[in-house]
């Protein structure tokens, strides 16, 4: 066979764009429904203001190792890609480019300003899908998606009314979580809680009479001095004795000296600060619950910039933390500061622009969450959906039971605008459109014209379109209209098989999809969830700009190879635990990559002579290869089933570089200049198209740039198509005996390499018991053996090394090269361990209890493990007594 020249080394650069090129060019990433088993995944969508980083790669090179097999397993895959609109960040990208040509927002329309920002996402919007290509991200690029799509669009309007119609969206005043830097409200899963230092001042609020500030007072301790003139009243424990008698009395705030009442409430601790509490129910979640209990005035004193308005009396402009900063020096000079203290608490961040959150009073839009969250945990709590790994499943029920109504509007633009028009009067109509809202108006004004209707200015959160996203990639038409019957598509990739994604949007994004499904298909969206770890760096810490810890992924694919950086990536990567990044790992990708290359070309480099017979050791090696092959295909297969990925590609990394590489094509290589028998180069090839294609799911180009080598192939033909090796029956107890082969040799290696003798001095073995002859020719040659004798034939003059494989007994002569006290010490240490190891069992065995109650086969395990432990300290004990006669 004439097989292509190949290059000495492997060349990345030279494999990945062509062979991606020719995947695309023959569609083999597209998928059309037809007769076949359906594999879907839908991407996590990135944001379309992204670029791809650390944590992208490890997710999106699991999903195409899960697709590519899918693929190859003879199911229909379809990986469907896209983007999310994501609001918030995109609308601050929009806002800072703006800004850098001098223009505000304030200064646009609404409609000016969408100009800009369509223009800013066809510019930017798809550098990250095509960085995914890089990757070899087997996607189905013909059904790309963006959230904002028209149709999705409209798919999320019709949402909208349908949960509107059925009662659980409503409008009202909540505290909302308020990013003053993004000027929107956020949802609660998207404020980061970071353990923060700061201070807790304690402040002299002075009993009132008539008035007037009296001679007592009581201190009370905030980290928040600035929001006291939004103070309505202050707050003990009713069993506090500290206060009794002051329920119903005034103090006076200080500075503004405006009075308030002090009132009582068990939500106090009285073990925290002084007991003593200030409320201010327009900034701050309790308060505002205490404040509704007790029918308390709402005084908000801060602008949705941060800054205080006209109702805070003093400071007025000034933004939050200045003002904090002046009002401490303020109520220190007026003798109203009795002391300060660190303090470390946990403060919520914007998961978006990091402007620390400010708890707001906002009228907003809610979806409640009640009724949806008990029928999505269902799915979850009975492993009709299943997360992997399962400890997330606490974490989700958590959620699950203590859920609040989801706040669905944020103050932007950029987004899909809420479909509510506002009539003169003040009511609202809620409708798909506006023609269909005017004659909704009209029902109750028939007078009303279209332009009487406002539509509402907020745009959606950006999870009530994405959390629609398996159904509306198939079928935009679909959410919004249960009864609706399913376009082709959906009926045939709905449900859709795993999902993989990151823990922290589990409730979110997952749980949300979970309820969607529910709602308009009545069906789980996905069967599995593969929750990924978060890729930090080697010292622990997340990867972020700021720390300059991030390697640029592009960057490492150029350096060490696509397939070098899956592997990479994958190798030390569980699901659920988080991986410690060091460029160390995709360099023995970029190795392992070598490796495969130089295997091949060492093969296709030997010399067939068609007349050449087998021999003894390659029909062995060819024999015990294709049984650890199979046994090695079924093991993964179970991998595989249960989601242990990265345990897949260790076996396969170990079975092709170790059992392979190290063993079977050492074991079956021709001597220098001599040729190859037909019979065995036929099944080392084929053992190679075996490997190649289990190997292709995690490294895609070097096994397609392989395969085709192999052999002349079509034009229409690729590996990833071709059909995954099955397991054959195979034989554990031979792939056992080979393993024993390998022990003896890896032993006589030893004893060469422990008494200094070279590997090219032959040596003599004897044998006892426990090793089929079979085997001889390859202990011969693996251990440069030039006879292989019975034990009991050692003249009784013979000193040299000896060792144990299981039972068998090893000997090798070596002369006055063997030091006779050394290897007695060895066996005396040897002996003693395993007199350890027999007492251990003996005492588990002269336990009556555990021989009656411990199933047979583990109790004849013991049994077994003691009359092996005997027997080598048996042996070695005759061992060492023959030795001693020298």
């Amino acid at each position: 066979m004439v097989f292509m020249e190949i290059p000495a080394k492997y060349d990345p650069s030279l494999t990945e764009d062509k062979w991606y090129s020719f995947w695309l060019q023959n569609r083999y990433f597209h998928s059309e429904p037809d007769a076949r088993e359906p594999y879907t995944i839908v991407i996590p969508p990135p944001n379309v203001t992204g670029v791809l980083h650390m944590g992208h790669m490890l997710n999106n090179t699991l999903q195409d190792v899960l697709v590519r097999r899918a693929r190859m397993m003879g199911k229909n895959a379809c990986w469907v890609p896209g983007t999310d609109h994501a609001s918030i960040a995109t609308e601050a990208k929009v806002v800072s480019k703006l800004k850098s040509e001098g223009i505000e927002k304030s200064d646009l329309t609404r409609e000016e300003f969408l100009k800009h920002a369509w223009e800013w996402k066809e510019k930017h919007g798809g550098i990250i899908l095509e960085q995914l290509k890089k990757l070899g991200a087997s996607c189905d690029w013909e059904r790309t998606k963006f959230t904002m799509d028209p149709e999705l669009s409209k798919g999320v309007i019709n949402t909208f009314v349908h949960y509107y119609n059925k009662g659980l969206i409503y409008r009202g005043v909540r505290m909302v979580n308020w990013d003053p830097e993004g000027q929107t409200a956020v949802s609660d899963e998207e404020v980061i809680h970071k353990e923060t230092s700061s201070k807790l001042y304690y402040l002299r609020y002075y009993l009132s009479n008539d008035g007037k500030a009296g001679k007592d007072f009581v201190i009370i301790a905030t980290t928040r001095p600035e929001t006291i003139m939004a103070d309505v009243a202050l707050c003990v424990h009713p069993q506090d004795e500290r206060y009794f008698g002051l329920k119903g009395r005034k103090v006076l705030i200080p500075l503004i000296n405006k009075e308030i009442p002090i009132i009582e409430d068990e939500y106090v601790s009285m073990d925290f600060g002084t007991g003593c509490l200030k409320i201010t129910p327009a900034h701050d979640i309790n308060d505002y619950e205490i404040g509704i209990r007790h029918k308390l005035p709402v005084i908000d004193i801060l602008d949705n910039f941060g800054k205080l308005n006209e109702k805070a009396v003093i400071l007025i402009g000034e933004e939050r933390f200045a003002a904090r900063k002046k009002i401490v020096k303020m109520l220190s000079e007026a003798g109203c500061l009795e002391k300060e203290e660190q303090y470390t608490s946990q403060i919520g961040y914007s998961e978006r622009t990091n402007a620390v959150i400010e708890p707001r009073l906002s009228l907003q839009w809610f979806l409640k969450m009640e009724e949806a969250s008990k029928e999505a945990l269902n799915y979850v709590e009975s492993d009709k959906i299943k997360l992997i790994p399962d400890k997330y499943k606490n974490t989700y029920k958590h959620w699950m039971e203590n859920v609040r109504d989801w706040c669905i509007s944020r103050q932007l633009w950029w987004g899909q605008r809420i479909p509510a028009w506002y009539l003169p009067d003040g009511d609202f109509v809620v409708a798909s459109n506006e023609t269909e809202a005017l004659e909704l108006a009209r029902k109750s004004n028939p007078s009303i014209e279209l332009s009487d209707l406002k539509q509402d200015n907020d745009v959606l959160d950006t999870w009530f379109s994405s959390w629609l996203w398996p159904i509306s990639v198939f079928d935009p038409g679909k959410p919004g209209f249960p009864d609706k019957v399913p376009n082709s598509d959906l009926a045939y990739y709905y449900p859709t098989n795993d999902l993989v994604t990151a823990p922290e949007i589990l409730f979110f994004w997952v749980a949300r999809m979970i309820m969607a499904g529910h709602e308009f298909c009545n069906d789980i969206p996905f069967r599995n969830v593969y929750l990924t770890g978060i890729v930090r760096d080697k010292l622990g810490r997340k990867m972020s700009k700021s720390l300059g810890n991030s390697p640029d992924p592009i960057e490492l694919i150029k350096s060490y190879g696509a397939d070098g950086v899956r592997v990479g990536m994958l190798i030390c990567s569980n699901a659920g635990t988080d991986i410690l990044f060091d460029e160390s790992q995709v360099e023995q990708g970029r190795n392992f990559s070598n490796k495969i290359w130089n295997a091949y070309r060492l093969v296709i480099g030997w010399n067939v002579e068609e007349s050449l017979r087998q021999n003894e050791k390659s029909a062995s090696a060819v024999k015990w290869f294709d049984n650890i092959l199979s046994q090695s295909i079924e093991t993964i297969n179970d991998h595989f089933e249960k989601f242990r990925i990265s345990d897949a590609l260790m076996l396969i990394y170990k079975l092709f570089w170790d059992d392979f590489c190290a063993w079977y094509l050492e074991i079956i290589k021709p001597d220098s200049g001599a040729p190859m028998d037909p019979d065995t180069y036929k099944a080392t090839m084929g053992f190679f198209d075996k490997l190649l294609k289990i190997l292709h799911p995690f490294m895609p180009f070097i096994t397609e740039e392989l395969w085709h080598n192999l052999e002349e192939r079509g034009q229409k033909e690729s590996i990833m198509i071709a059909m995954q090796p099955a397991a054959k029956p195979y034989s554990p107890e031979y792939i056992k005996s080979f393993e024993q082969v390998k022990e003896v040799i890896v032993n006589i290696r030893n004893i060469r390499q422990s008494k200094a003798i070279s590997p090219k001095n032959p040596l003599e073995l004897y044998i006892k018991g426990g090793l089929s002859p079979e085997f001889y020719p390859i202990i011969k040659k693996m251990a440069n053996i030039s006879e292989i004798k019975l034990l009991e034939s050692r003249a009784d003059n013979n000193s040299g090394s000896s060792f144990m494989v299981d039972t068998a007994e090893f000997f090798i002569p070596l002369g006055d090269l063997v030091n006779t006290e050394e290897e007695i010490r060895k066996i005396d240490a040897e002996i003693e361990h395993l007199t350890g190891f027999l007492a251990s069992v003996n005492k588990k065995l002269s336990n009556e209890k555990f021989v009656a109650s411990a199933p047979k086969a583990i109790v004849d395990i013991e049994f077994k493990k003691k009359s092996d432990a005997e027997t080598k300290i048996d042996k070695l004990s005759k061992l060492k007594n023959e030795l001693l006669k020298h």
